[in-house]
């Protein structure tokens, strides 16, 4: 299989506080890999780190083969972020959203459009498109915000958090959303609902302290850890019970 994203050694601390410790992770080109984690295990910095975002204080980090820091322009160029925090221009349309994002990416009013018109149809935006995005409810702005990460193609694709807040029927429509990127697009996925992670990943890496723990599909997790449930698994690896590898 092509690897899509693989680190080594990856290190980042905040004055005293080590956020990611010697990180070595593999991703491979069409998985979606979940990130999971409790609070503080070092996720959100590692996804910062990999889209260029912050600098590394050591260790490597590739983005389908090209340097994280020293080609940072280049990997901007070919990954998606949905971000936890709205991305979206409050006091713009869901079109002008859209429009906005693919005429940064250099595309032209034609393309853009035909584009546009791609996007609103997978994520059934063209029914809110004139409506602003500041009276969208939370489900709807998260569709627009994967749609806005999604305008120029991306090969990899940054989920954080992209169900947080949202209410169970928001969420499940937003999962066959996501189920439906699967192997077209590179997936790396933040959440803290485990049946999420459960259901959508192909494999899970779980940190802890900002170290790599396990990686594995939740079964195979379930195995290491002599769980039968996928939940005790990740208790029991994220609270470091488990070795770390």
């Amino acid at each position: 299989m092509n690897v899509a994203i693989q680190t080594s050694k990856l290190k980042k601390s905040f004055g005293d506080t080590v956020a990611v410790d010697d990180l070595d992770l593999c991703v491979y080109q069409g998985e979606l890999l979940a990130l999971l984690g409790l609070n503080g295990a070092g996720k959100s910095t590692t996804v910062r780190m990999l889209c260029g975002l912050l600098s590394p204080d050591g260790g490597e980090a590739e983005v389908l083969g090209k340097d994280v820091i020293k080609e940072a322009q280049v990997v901007k160029s070919f990954i998606g972020v949905s971000p936890q925090e709205s991305a979206t221009a409050p006091n713009l349309t869901v079109y002008e959203n859209l429009e906005l994002v693919a005429r940064l990416h250099g595309m032209s009013r034609e393309t853009a459009r035909a584009r546009i018109a791609e996007l609103e149809a997978v994520f059934s935006l063209d029914e809110v498109r004139n409506k602003k995005s500041k009276t969208l409810s939370g489900g709807w702005r998260r569709r627009l915000s994967i749609a806005m990460a999604l305008v120029s193609k991306p090969q990899v694709l940054f989920l954080d958090e992209p169900t947080l807040g949202l209410d169970v029927v928001a969420r499940r429509e937003l999962w066959r959303l996501i189920e439906s990127l699967r192997g077209k697009v590179t997936i790396i996925l933040t959440t803290h609902y485990l049946e999420e992670a459960e259901a959508l990943s192909d494999r899970v890496a779980v940190m802890a302290r900002g170290k790599l723990c396990a990686v594995g599909t939740p079964r195979e997790l379930c195995a290491l850890t002599a769980c039968e449930k996928f939940e005790d698994a990740f208790i029991k690896l994220a609270s470091g019970e488990e070795g770390t590898k």
